[in-house]
């Protein structure tokens, strides 16, 4: 397996990493330049030539992954016996430059109702790199996402009669976007949406008046209020006007990016 299959492994598991490389090689050193590993906080792929050098490598990747960091950085270390070797001496006598390139985990979003204005905010979407699911209790709306154009996100493309059965499998942190054909189907999904507890945002299509309802309902079932109001609604830009699909969806996205970045 190579690295390539190694990095796209771990990010369709959602499990984040760096990308370790050695940049550059001057004198001997146990590999080459090019030569390339990847850390994870639990497990290690290839390897950049042992000892002291992959254990430095691999104790800044997972300092790295500790702090989320999201930029890539350079790391010089010489290979001799007067140079710093907290993890045993390598005496090649030479010096490598490393790169570590995190590969963190995409954002995750989840659009419940793929009509006019849920498919305008899909195409948006798509063509970010996070990973997109996008759930009706139509079929027939979801053969539209077939016709998209090639996207960048990870589309996961779910039917559903239930759709708190697709809601209960996202990833924890996924931000949640319902607004379906049906009031009584959005109601249920914020239901199941607060249930979880560990959503990144949840938003909920609708006028102040839906709202009103719907936080009657839910202080029904038994929500505290300052629960009911990590719900969003109505949702997107207040300054941005305009009731076309389209408009609405640029709205929402514009809000929904801000959120996940």
């Amino acid at each position: 397996m190579t690295w390539m299959d190694t990095a796209a492994e771990l990010r369709t598991a959602r499990v984040p990493a760096v990308l370790i490389t050695l940049a550059a090689v001057r004198g001997h050193a146990p590999r080459e330049a090019g030569a390339k590993m990847i850390a994870t906080a639990d497990d290690l792929f290839g390897t950049i030539g042992g000892g002291n050098l992959e254990m430095t490598a691999l104790t800044r990747a997972r300092e790295l992954l500790a702090e989320d960091a999201r930029a890539p950085e350079m790391l010089t270390l010489r290979l001799n016996d007067k140079a710093p070797a907290k993890y045993g001496r390598q005496c090649c006598g030479g010096e490598v430059t490393m790169l570590f390139e995190p590969l963190p985990v995409p954002a995750a979003a989840a659009i419940f109702g793929i009509g006019n204005i849920g498919l305008e905010l899909t195409r948006i979407l798509a063509r970010h790199d996070i990973d997109l699911t996008v759930s009706d209790s139509r079929p027939e709306q979801l053969e539209a996402i077939d016709a998209l154009e090639t996207p960048v996100a990870r589309i996961s493309s779910e039917f559903a009669v239930v759709g708190e059965e697709v809601l209960t499998a996202l990833p924890a942190g996924a931000h949640v976007v319902i607004m379906t054909h049906d009031h009584a189907e959005d109601l249920h999904l914020c239901s199941a949406a607060l249930t979880r507890g560990d959503l990144g945002s949840i938003g909920l299509i609708g006028s102040n008046a839906k709202w009103q309802r719907f936080r009657k309902n839910l202080a029904a079932e038994g929500f505290d209020p300052e629960i009911i109001d990590t719900i969003r609604c109505p949702i997107g830009l207040p300054d941005l006007p305009g009731k076309a699909p389209a408009a609405i969806a640029v709205s929402v996205a514009a809000d929904l990016l801000a959120r996940m970045a």
